[in-house]
């Protein structure tokens, strides 16, 4: 045991929150899964349960992997996954699959695994990367808008078109980090709100198409508009039902909770052990049990920000920005959507949602992380060495 913690290197505390947050996870998932075994029919509560056991473990294996790579790697790996990502987008925009005999046109079949995968999210961290590298590139410099459409914007922008006729929640969230991180990392104020522009009228131009032809784009476009305009003007929709049955679940909990496996609302939740499963959260824990989940997050946001304030590299610290805000951003959008803050997202809750591309890929965010931080620790570890093995008569002749 003392063996592997030895090798394993970065921020001690960001390790426990992933530990903790991953053990917690069992409990509402193994819960919630009794939604899809009795109304849905689908395996069992113990296959369900090892299913989200195996994700876990493959995810934290994820993080050990890439937490051992140096983060200057990454600077040319998200240019040689750039023109990759893209070319998965295309396919699956092209492609997509059925999943229960609706439109998922988020997902493509992986072969020979029989597995799906969501493309986006890997999308979302390979772009945000890019950006990050750019931004640490031009430091200290001085550019014209022009010269940064095509390296900047340009991958920025047509990531983001691939992926709005699918998911506009991921695509809006992306489009939010990119402006944080360019705001962070120094890109000029008034190129950004430029940007804002552009991509407003960009996404107006989508939405009139998409209400003319309709036929055109994939049916999820008529999802999240509806999702939208149900929420502003309350109509009686499906996404409505499913806030609805939040809201009873967390009014249900109070403050301790129904106790764990105890959840009523799970059994009329659709989506209770993903999408909604801080609702299902509240329920069985309580206000208590749902304020200790917000803590964690911040607790993982604030380590996020330690660490890229002790990175020493500008890349470093826009990389551990880029890697880690998604996360944070994420589980308060998820837990915004339980109680009617936020319409109807699809947002799963990081480390505590069932599902295999959403645990992987904030697996690997976090080890991203974790390699900035092993980084430093690396170098403090060596000037240690160096001290301990200094001649004290050497370190005496230099005070003198």
């Amino acid at each position: 045991m003392q063996e592997i913690f030895k090798n394993i290197k970065g921020d001690k505390a960001i390790w426990a929150v992933v530990g903790l947050l991953a053990l917690f996870s069992f409990l509402p998932v193994y819960s919630a899964s009794t939604n899809l075994v009795y109304v849905v029919g689908n395996g069992t509560t113990l296959s369900h349960l090892f299913k989200h056991g195996v994700l876990l473990l493959m995810g934290i294996c994820v993080i050990y992997a890439v937490h051992k790579i140096p983060y200057r790697y990454f600077k040319g790996l998200s240019i040689i996954a750039m023109p990759i990502v893209i070319l998965l987008l295309v396919y699956t925009l092209a492609q997509g699959t059925t999943i229960g005999g609706a439109n998922a046109s988020r997902w493509i079949q992986v072969p020979f695994v029989g597995i799906t995968f969501q493309t986006s999210t890997l999308a979302s961290i390979v772009l945000l990367i890019h950006v990050a590298r750019y931004l640490a590139k031009i430091k200290d410099r001085t550019i014209s808008f022009k010269e940064s459409i095509v390296p900047l914007w340009l991958p920025v922008f047509v990531v983001l078109m691939l992926i709005l006729p699918a998911n506009f929640s991921t695509t809006a969230i992306i489009f939010f980090m990119v402006l944080t991180l360019c705001f962070l990392g120094g890109y000029p104020w008034k190129y950004l709100t430029a940007i804002i522009g552009a991509g407003i009228l960009g996404l107006t131009m989508f939405v009139l198409t998409a209400k003319a032809f309709p036929g055109l784009f994939p049916n999820r476009v008529d999802t999240w508009i509806s999702r939208i305009e149900s929420f502003a003007d309350d109509e009686d929709t499906e996404a409505d039902y499913q806030i609805e049955k939040a809201k009873i679940a967390i009014a249900t909990g109070g403050v301790i909770g129904v106790g764990a496996g105890k959840s009523v609302m799970k059994n009329f939740l659709p989506q209770s052990s993903s999408d909604f499963i801080y609702a299902i959260i509240v329920e069985e824990y309580g206000l208590v049990g749902g304020l200790i989940m917000v803590l964690i997050y911040l607790l993982l946001l604030f380590r996020i920000v330690v660490v890229a304030h002790k990175s020493e590299s500008t890349f470093g610290k826009l990389l551990v920005i880029a890697a880690g805000l998604p996360i944070v951003f994420q589980a308060f959008i998820n837990m915004a959507v339980a109680v009617e803050l936020f319409p109807v997202t699809g947002q799963t809750l990081p480390l505590i949602s069932s599902g295999g591309t959403s645990i992987w890929m904030t697996c690997l965010a976090i080890g991203i992380i974790l390699s900035v931080s092993a980084k430093r620790q690396e170098k403090l570890e060596k000037e240690e060495e160096k001290v301990e093995n200094q001649n004290p008569l050497d370190v005496l002749s230099e005070q003198l």
